[in-house]
């Protein structure tokens, strides 16, 4: 199979995929490739995923449970979803090929496929976006680059671990979404053996001694809302 190819760039990717095993050998390469991947096994549940998180790819299976990655790829589009869409499928026949590019979307790979080929459709739908996003996002005095892989706190540089810097990450592209601990670490642990609620506490006490103004925990620029989760304050 060889070593995986470095993209340009950090893309994060949504992958709806009902088999576990193809999901998580996807999952694998794609994270060799330095690709940040959400993964879900359900329909409806990467619908949701999609109209309220922020992804550069998407990859939908056409046969899942809860609703079918076409079906997805329809009402996303009929949203006003922009993001290109990449339908997985095991169908052969020329109609139902058109039948899944009809719905809205981009590209599509045929099962069995190469993960070669998969990672050269991601960097041609990457280059494919229909619109020119910043790599910077900023949240009060708070600027995050997810290219140069930079923190500024008022224009100062800020150092941070590479957990924390995905978890800054993740909570300023969901600024004043609620999480609970276990849906963080499975946003940005995923299948990491080190993931806990003590990691996840932890990461969440370094970033605040870093960013916050003071030790006030309640005016913390990430806020702990007691036996329901963590938000980013929209400051």
């Amino acid at each position: 199979m060889g070593a995986p190819s470095v993209p340009i760039g950090m893309a994060k990717i949504l992958l709806v995929e009902d088999s576990r095993e193809m999901a998580s050998t996807i999952v694998t390469w794609l994270n060799a490739e330095h690709y940040d991947v959400v993964h879900t096994v359900d329909g409806v549940e990467g619908l949701d995923l999609l109209k309220f998180e922020t992804f550069d790819v998407a990859i939908l299976d056409w046969e899942l449970p809860g609703m079918t990655g076409v079906d997805i790829c329809k009402e996303y589009r009929q949203g006003g979803g922009k993001i290109p869409v990449l339908i997985l499928t095991a169908k052969q026949a020329i109609n139902e090929r058109t039948t899944g590019l009809d719905s809205g979307a981009d590209d599509y790979l045929t099962k069995p496929f190469a993960l070669r080929e998969l990672s050269a459709r991601l960097r041609a739908l990457s280059r494919r976006a229909p619109e020119i996003k910043s790599n910077v996002l900023e949240v009060g005095q708070i600027s995050l680059d997810t290219v140069k892989y930079r923190v500024l706190k008022n224009g100062k540089e800020v150092q941070l671990m590479p957990r924390d810097f995905a978890l800054l990450e993740f909570l300023m592209k969901n600024v004043d979404h609620v999480f609970s601990a276990e849906a963080l670490l499975q946003r940005v642990w995923a299948n990491d053996s080190e993931a806990s609620p003590s990691a996840l506490r932890t990461a969440i006490k370094r970033i605040r001694q870093k960013l916050d103004d003071g030790e006030d925990e309640g005016s913390s620029i990430i806020e702990n809302i007691p036996r329901v989760g963590y938000r980013l304050r929209a400051k």
